[in-house]
């Protein structure tokens, strides 16, 4: 009986899988109408974008820092960045107030934005894949790093909205879970 291990994902193939997911859940968002699920999923939304942001700022884009142009290098850490701006106060609100799903729609479509630019025709995926980087091995060290975060994200935090720094704490909030499509 011959073992056959699954090959691991490419590091394009990771990211996109992550935006994949992340759309999904804000197609969910805009489906649901109770205000407690709707909480469930944009803090499940953050938690994933946390992660990505996480493994492409240590991992994926010091690998092509060079490689691809750096306005769209650039220009990649600032859309991060707003994304975090917004993050931190979804996290740090409820579907109770007054803005919390429109924050949650102007993240959505800050997203889709960084997607788009970094998915398109000569994007930065694509300016990644004509240099000379190994993507096989750079998938492999996204995975490790993305593993390890998930472990770090789902103890208990809080988000600093000042700061955008995820704040380790003894608090009874909880994380909830970073399993796909697994909400707690």
């Amino acid at each position: 009986m011959s073992r056959t291990t699954a090959k691991p994902m490419d590091a394009i193939a990771l990211l996109k899988n992550d935006h994949r997911t992340v759309e999904g859940l804000f197609e969910r968002f805009e489906k649901t109408s109770a205000k407690s699920a709707k909480e469930k999923i944009a803090k499940q939304v953050c938690l994933e974008l946390m992660v990505h942001a996480t493994i492409e700022e240590e991992v994926f884009y010091p690998a092509v820092k060079g490689i691809v142009e750096d306005e769209l290098y650039n220009e990649a850490f600032v859309e991060h960045d707003g994304a975090k701006v917004l993050i931190a106060e979804i996290l740090d609100g409820s579907a109770d107030e007054e803005f919390f799903d429109a924050k949650v729609k102007v993240l959505s479509e800050m997203i889709k934005h960084h997607v788009k630019e970094e998915e398109q025709r000569d994007g930065l995926f694509a300016q990644a894949k004509k240099g000379d980087v190994d993507l096989e091995g750079l998938g492999v060290a996204l995975a490790a790093r993305k593993k390890e975060v998930i472990a770090q994200f789902t103890r208990e935090f809080f988000f600093d909205a000042k700061t955008r720094i995820v704040i380790y704490t003894l608090s009874p909030r909880r994380a909830p879970s970073l399993e796909p499509n697994r909400l707690e």
